[in-house]
């Protein structure tokens, strides 16, 4: 597997709704780390996928997951035919070869598994294969991005403040009403009439938090529904299946968001 196998070849839609690209663009240029702050579905891996491109980068994206190790992080010994080898996990092959290292969800990964990126984030630079006994200096194009959503904070599921400040940040947010319409009817491929019915049932939704739901539509959400609209579903029922069911089990938060789409369908 060659590190060319990361590189996009498409351009991803993005559309900025603040000053992210030029503060990526600067963090790059200076080699900073990276941290995106968010909810979830609000268009955090599309950004860093679109920087990806737009600097010409390649890009290892990592799903962070509570049973991640160090070593499916930095690599391990295997076992084959001729006998014992070494295979570079997803974050040494970026630091190697220079590629962008996006790091989603960084929170869901245990802490004793974040610890291993501390000494990529400052003057460092480097990465120690203490299995291997190697230490990789990274590349000049290497960068570190995490993302982080600050709504899922708990005493089990939150960054140490040792790991957040070594990173510069940028919030994000769902786009504003236009822009989020213009998301949704590009993405689903439906009317703008359509795109924006779906974005005012979100931003109800939204205001539900904190009174029975952790987290509004996301924009996501809003692609998905559009999507199933576009073969022919019902907005009501697109947004049953879309939207009310996957954020909610609760009989009567389902029953206020059914009234909230039957106002805007």
């Amino acid at each position: 597997m060659t590190i060319d196998q990361y590189r996009l070849e498409q351009e991803p839609t993005y559309h900025p709704s603040g000053d992210e690209v030029a503060f990526y663009e600067s963090a790059y240029a200076a080699r900073l780390p990276v941290m995106l702050k968010g909810p979830t579905g609000c268009g955090k891996t599309r950004f860093v996928e679109h920087m990806a491109w737009h600097l010409g980068k390649p890009l290892i994206t990592v799903s962070c997951h509570e049973d991640m190790t160090a070593s499916d992080l930095v690599g391990r010994f295997l076992l084959g035919p001729e006998g014992t080898h070494w295979q570079d996990g997803p974050l040494t092959m970026a630091v190697r070869h220079g590629a962008i290292c996006y790091l989603d969800e960084i929170v869901e990964a245990r802490q004793d598994t974040t610890v291993v990126i501390h000494s990529l984030t400052d003057d460092r630079r480097i990465l120690p294969l203490e299995k291997k006994g190697e230490l990789v200096h990274a590349h000049p194009d290497f960068q570190l991005v995490i993302s982080y959503n600050p709504g899922y904070q708990s005493v089990l599921k939150d960054l140490k403040e040792s790991t957040k400040q070594r990173f510069s940040a940028v919030d994000f947010t769902y786009p504003v009403a236009s822009v989020e319409a213009s998301i949704v009817a590009s993405e689903a491929d439906v009317s703008p009439e359509i795109a924006n019915k779906l974005v005012k049932i979100a931003e109800k939704s939204r205001h539900l938090r904190g009174q029975g739901l952790e987290e509004g539509a996301s924009t996501r959400m809003l692609i998905h529904a559009g999507r199933l609209i576009k073969t022919g579903m019902p907005l009501v029922d697109a947004c049953k299946h879309a939207i009310i069911v996957p954020i909610t089990d609760d009989p009567d938060m389902r029953g206020a968001l059914d009234a909230v789409v039957d106002a805007c369908a």
